[in-house]
């Protein structure tokens, strides 16, 4: 399948594009083939089953909820964060639920939508299944689907080719692996970012191309403005503060600081801004996971306020290149901490900024894909153990200081002549294993790790 930019940067809510966002998603495609086999108006009981990961963390990580919205014909990319809350609550004390918002049925929350952690759907760990039954408890349409990372979702026993809404556009410059990007950059003379973006003149025009990129920039910043102005206690029952606001606040009373770390605070600041409202439910810029939404902002929004020189061609720029060691990362390993613990997520994030840092710092194409390899190199075998099933602890600093090594990766390549001993595909291939090995408890099942190791107030 070919990869758009733009699907690794969607626009949707917290607190998980696999746990959220994708089941959101998968829920409203079924509510739609529904319509579309002319069944919907025979369905007179709905039952949703969450397996494996998804059904560990569902509570946690909202899943549960999220599918109830897909149904009734909502999208992450549309929804309004501030109503999804109530609206599922108005459903669940209700005991009914308007499929596309056009049918009308009972659901009883607690007994038709079924977590099962201990068993696995044979295609990723992040399975559900929808099943529909007429007045007589007769099967109208029964259908798997998987949440593989990101908020990409594979319909039935499929495997990541074949997603939804699957798109085979061809490409100017067809590469899945870092290699093949350097080979054309030598061979056209092009920047890895103008590669790029001539690829995405399969789906759009250029303009279109900038237009659509400055958007999810503008989300993105946003986001981090919004989430410096927020105070108060996060969802979920830890107990969480928000310290982005209180931060913000102590950092703007020393304007003058000589502070030599003073930079660093900032960059962190930035990430905890955005993860707070990644876990908060809010609006958030899919990148190229939730759990890792943070990373990518963070250093783009330090890029923008104080790299002398900074423009929206920089932040184009900057965003072209972290998406194509993106789509290199998701060809060939994955970004779904269910699959591949969070070395998937954030790694890939930490990698991603570190590319696109590094371009609008003026690095060569090597530079820029040492620098990847740097930031991924020193993610390798991170878990994904959050406590409670909440995109919180310790989600929140992990992103603070994963935006940290991504600057501190890009500098180091931007030292060096592009050479270097382990290549980027060669830890993208370890990563890949490494998950692979990795016991299921360490991935997003909250059965291992700090999850089990720190006792829940």
């Amino acid at each position: 399948m070919a990869l758009s930019v733009t699907d690794l940067f969607s626009i949707g809510i917290g607190p998980s594009s696999s746990h959220t966002v994708g089941p959101m998603r998968a829920g409203r495609s079924y509510a739609e083939e529904l319509a579309a086999a002319s069944l919907l108006s025979r369905v007179a009981a709905v039952r949703v089953e969450l397996f494996g990961a998804l059904g560990a963390t569902g509570r946690g990580h909202g899943t549960d909820r999220a599918v109830l919205l897909g149904l009734i014909g909502q999208a992450p990319e549309t929804i309004d964060p501030d109503a999804a809350v109530p609206l599922v609550d108005r459903m669940v004390s209700a005991g009914r639920l308007r499929l596309l918002d056009e049918h009308e049925i009972s659901f009883d929350f607690a007994a038709d939508v079924v977590l099962t952690p201990r068993v696995k759907l044979p295609a990723h760990p992040n399975g559900m299944t929808f099943s529909a039954r007429d007045p007589d408890g007769e099967l109208l349409l029964r259908r798997s689907y998987y949440s593989i990372g990101g908020g990409f979702v594979v319909s039935g026993d499929a495997n990541d080719s074949e997603t939804v809404d699957q798109d085979d556009s061809s490409l100017r410059h067809h590469f899945t692996t870092g290699d093949e990007l350097l080979r054309l950059c030598d061979d056209t003379g092009k920047s890895i970012s103008q590669l790029v973006l001539e690829n995405e003149q399969s789906w759009r025009t250029t303009e279109e191309t900038r237009r659509v990129l400055l958007g999810i920039w503008a989300v993105m910043r946003e986001c981090v403005q919004h989430g410096l102005e927020t105070e108060g206690i996060l969802p979920g029952g830890l107990k969480v503060r928000r310290r982005a606001g209180d931060m913000f606040r102590r950092l703007l009373l020393e304007p003058d600081s000589t502070d030599p770390l003073r930079g660093m605070d900032w960059l962190a600041l930035y990430a905890l801004s955005v993860s707070e409202e990644n876990a908060a439910g809010g609006r958030v810029v899919t990148a190229p996971t939730n759990g890792a939404a943070g990373i990518i902002p963070a250093v783009l929004y330090y890029y923008d306020r104080y790299i002398p020189g900074a423009t929206n061609d920089g932040v184009i720029r900057f965003l072209l290149t972290a998406g194509a060691f993106g789509i290199i990362l998701k060809e060939n390993a994955s970004i779904s901490g269910a699959e591949v613990g969070c070395q998937g997520e954030v790694g890939s994030a930490c990698a991603m900024a570190a590319a696109g840092m590094t371009a609008v710092l003026g690095g060569t194409p090597r530079q820029i894909e040492n620098a990847a390899e740097i930031a991924m190199e020193h993610n390798l075998g991170l878990t994904c153990d959050p406590i409670g099933g909440l995109v919180q602890v310790p989600c929140i600093e992990r992103n603070a200081i994963a935006a940290v090594k991504a600057v501190a990766a890009a500098r180091a390549a931007l030292y060096g002549d592009g050479y270097h001993i382990v290549s980027f595909d060669k830890v993208v291939e370890t990563m890949r294993a490494t998950g692979a090995d990795m016991k299921d408890k360490y991935k997003e099942t909250s059965l291992g790790g700090l999850a089990v190791s720190v006792t829940e107030c």
